[in-house]
């Protein structure tokens, strides 16, 4: 009869490893959700300006990164993109890991372009006369974006844009198929060096899922931070 035991599980050597592959999970999850929404914001505010080419250059970008699986970006950017490099270029990013260089590249687009739609949906719902009054006090088109509209956006985008981290936290897994030394590209090698299988992915359904909570209860803490008193308590 099979007996759980998580001893190699957490023992120095596999220990270790697990540990390594956290690091690298969070890092590539900090790194791509702070790019890509600051790309978004980017995104979102050039598709407000009144450019038929802009706005069409974008919204080809946005629905493509979309429509498109993510780990078909991942393949198309590392066994696609990757080869159409000069040598220099390619030899560069192989000594600087360029197998998490291309999976934190596309993670950061396919995020950006969702969280520039939820950043959109947030600026439409802004009344026109907001711009309008900005603009009279003097207030040029970024500070605008930056000073006025950008924090209101941020209250009426915050449910979603926690969706989104939520997301990308559980999709860094994918980057595992490029060869990035993440939580489970450790897990499974635990798993093929030990046996132990139920054992080690288990341990990484735990991380994962206290990950997500973690996200979860930030985003609760921030709308509450966030929201604006209204009625009886509003001063």
């Amino acid at each position: 009869m099979y007996e759980l035991s998580y001893d190699l599980i957490f023992g120095n050597t596999y220990g270790t490893k697990l540990l390594a592959g956290i690091r690298v999970t969070l890092f590539l999850f900090v790194l791509c959700f702070t790019a890509a929404f600051l790309l978004a914001v980017v995104i979102a505010t050039l598709q407000a300006v009144q450019s038929r080419i802009l706005s069409g250059l974008l919204y080809v970008f946005v629905e493509y990164q979309r429509n498109v699986p993510l780990l078909v970006h991942l393949l198309v950017w590392y066994f696609g993109i990757a080869n159409l490099l000069p040598p220099k270029a390619a030899l560069m990013l192989n000594r600087y890991n360029a197998e998490f260089i291309w999976a934190a590249l596309a993670l950061t687009l396919y995020y950006a372009a969702f969280l520039s739609e939820d950043l959109r949906s947030g600026m439409r719902a802004i009344p026109r006369g907001q711009f309008e009054s900005a603009w009279s006090l003097g207030l040029n088109w970024w500070k605008t974006i930056r000073l006025v509209i950008l924090p209101q956006i941020v209250r009426v985008a915050l449910p979603p844009t926690v969706n989104q981290a939520l997301s990308l936290f559980k999709n860094t897994s994918v980057a595992a198929a490029l060869g990035v030394a993440e939580l489970m590209y450790r897990t499974r090698e635990i798993a093929t060096d030990t046996f132990r299988v139920f054992e080690a992915f288990s341990v990484a359904t735990a991380i994962y899922a206290t990950g997500s909570l973690a996200i979860v209860w930030t985003g609760l803490y921030l709308e509450r931070r966030l929201r604006i008193p209204t009625g009886a308590g509003a001063r």
